[in-house]
């Protein structure tokens, strides 16, 4: 059984080009994966996605995906972790999982002396009553997908023109908003730590013969 997490930055992506490749990970037996990144923005709708909590998504483009979940934001200044897991190597049923990724969240806060709560029925964390992170999983032939996105210093203009997570009126923070002002490759890092420890496997963000790297090309800043 593998006890290794090959971690991945790939710096800012489109979100489709990531998508698909999530999904290639599906198709054989290999490591577990950690990518972090951004994306450019983007709207995207979960397999339960209602339309009508798109209110106004103007000229950002709309993406209707199968993770889990309702509609979300993705863009510059959110850390977006994808955990792609064969959970045929361990006990991580989804439910489960959720709770391991919510809890590396209220882990990272932590360190920054920031209480944080999770809320039954609405995955995800939040901070007075504001959400700071979303999350959003799939399986397929027993490896999971998707993953959470951490708001840090995104502009959260565009969540005001959605219903986020499918709940009108719910108000999003950031953690620059929170007081931390730690660039986004240490916020980065530290988050990847954290997910690592709640799964229980090392992180491994070096080794290429157990850590095959991606072929996703980054944007340009």
């Amino acid at each position: 059984m593998s006890t290794a997490l090959c971690w991945s930055r790939l710096g800012r992506v489109p979100y489709v080009a990531v998508w698909e490749a999530m999904r290639a990970t599906t198709e054989a037996p290999g490591p577990h994966r950690l990518w972090t990144l951004e994306h450019p923005p983007v709207f995207t709708l979960g397999q339960a996605g209602r339309r009508e909590h798109l209110r106004n998504p103007g000229a950002t483009p709309v993406i209707a995906c199968d993770r889990g979940g309702q509609v979300t934001w993705h863009g510059p200044g959110q850390i977006v972790a994808y955990v792609l897991l064969d959970l045929r190597q361990g006990p991580r049923a989804v439910r489960r999982l959720v709770t391991v990724l919510e809890q590396a969240v209220l882990d990272l806060l932590g360190d920054y002396g920031i209480g944080g709560e999770r809320r039954p029925g609405a995955p995800g964390v939040y901070v007075g009553g504001r959400k700071l992170a979303a999350l959003g999983l799939r399986v397929r032939k027993g490896r999971s997908y998707h993953g959470l996105a951490l708001n840090l210093d995104c502009d959260l203009a565009a969540f005001r023109r959605i219903d986020p997570c499918g709940y009108p009126g719910l108000e999003v923070t950031r953690l620059r908003d929170l007081g931390v002002n730690d660039e986004f490759a240490a916020v980065e890092e530290r988050l990847a730590g954290h997910l690592a420890a709640a799964l229980g496997l090392r992180l491994n963000p070096s080794d290429p013969s157990l850590c095959p790297q991606t072929t996703i090309s980054p944007l340009r800043a």
